[in-house]
């Protein structure tokens, strides 16, 4: 055997990280709004492809929606070691105005307790937000009226993530994302009471000993897309089972589909484009696209982002009747009377929208959001 004098090449370390995507959302002009949290910027990306920066500094925002009077509901405020420093923010619930640029706060706190860092955000057929605080390992709902629950806290569960509902508002799933050994790694799925309380927590789908997912969507079948996986290990006792992509789950917890993602760390998906049929995800420094060439089978699904009225609750007969009138988009879209295949959608590789948004032009919008 003749020795060719090569040694085993050395796996490279990551030395750092220049740029971090999440939480995808859609407006009605098809304009995606996202997260970059090494930079700590919202970034903007127009329906003809032009890549600017929405606001910043963002409070180190995370998930995101859109609703349907054209704000942005941001949950922000976790501390942050992404630049290799400990970084301390505000966390706190927001809606933003993206025709005046005006900031309200919906929530920043729990019995006197400020939150500890708000994760992602969805919202059910009342109008009611439901957000997730993943270092403080709690679910709290928003009722139209302002008032504030909490209705989840460990010990019944343990690092909360992504979230969402089912159509019928009778199931909310909720993303598991503990690194720990032995921690929980799943998407738990719960009855959903008509007051907002939820019940009979069971295991939908299990992710351990890989990867959980992050964030998630959902259509009007009631599947789930689930951005989980990696594909390097990152010093936690997470292993490499789960691969890195957009799990398809349907609502009896089967795997339907699976879209690959080759890079680290895929992080949230949401859907967008003219027909909504364009499945927008967050991984590692890009924004990725798949477009789906199945004319029967756009992804369409329940748009989360009904807003909570200054003057008190959403009435049901009011949110129900906009659901089947808008064409919003975000981590999840408005209802259209379409069946979706999951097994036939969302086959090609996906495009790189967007990647480095470091490099984006600091173009100030909405009356002066962004800043340096």
């Amino acid at each position: 055997m003749v020795s060719t004098g090569l040694a085993t090449a050395q796996q490279p370390e990551v030395a750092t990280t220049v740029a971090f995507t999440e939480g995808p959302t859609v407006d009605r002009e098809g304009n995606v709004y996202f997260s970059e949290m090494v930079s700590l910027r919202i970034m903007k990306l127009s329906a003809t492809g032009v890549l600017s920066t929405f606001r910043e500094p963002s409070n180190n925002a995370n998930g995101l929606l859109i609703d349907p009077q054209g704000r942005l509901v941001a949950c922000e405020g976790a501390d942050s070691q992404r630049t290799g420093a400990s970084v301390t923010f505000k966390p706190q619930i927001t809606r933003t105005d993206l025709r005046t640029g005006t900031i309200e706060v919906l929530a920043d706190k729990y019995d006197g307790k400020p939150f500890v860092g708000p994760n992602d955000v969805t919202i059910d057929g009342e109008g009611r937000l439901y957000f997730t605080d993943l270092p403080g390992g709690a679910v709290y709902r928003i009722d139209g009226s302002g008032r504030l629950t909490r209705i989840l806290a460990a010990p019944e569960i343990q690092r909360p993530n992504g979230i969402q509902i089912s159509p019928d508002d009778k199931t909310l799933y909720l993303i598991e994302a503990n690194q720990a050994e032995g921690g929980a790694r799943m998407i738990r799925a719960y009855d959903l009471r008509a007051d907002g309380t939820v019940s009979n927590m069971r295991i939908h789908y299990n992710f351990y000993p890989g990867r959980s997912a992050d964030g998630m969507s959902i259509d009007t079948q009631g599947n789930l897309y689930a951005s989980a996986g990696m594909n390097q290990l990152r010093g936690s006792s997470e292993t490499l089972d789960t691969k890195t992509g957009v799990y398809v789950i349907s609502p009896q917890g089967k795997l339907l589909k699976f879209i690959p993602i080759g890079e680290d760390f895929i992080t949230n998906n949401g859907f967008g484009g003219p027909d909504m049929k364009t499945l927008y995800v967050t991984a590692g420094k890009t924004l990725y696209k798949y477009t789906n060439r199945h004319r029967r089978a756009a992804p369409v699904v329940l748009l989360p982002g009904w807003p909570l009225q200054p003057s008190g609750a959403v009435r049901s007969k009011d949110v129900r009747g906009s659901r089947l009138r808008s064409r919003l988009s975000g981590n999840a879209l408005a209802i259209r009377d379409e069946h979706i295949d999951p097994t036939t959608n969302l086959t090609h590789e996906p495009t790189k929208v967007s990647k480095k948004p470091d490099q984006a032009a600091r173009r100030v919008e909405n009356g002066g959001l962004a800043s340096k």
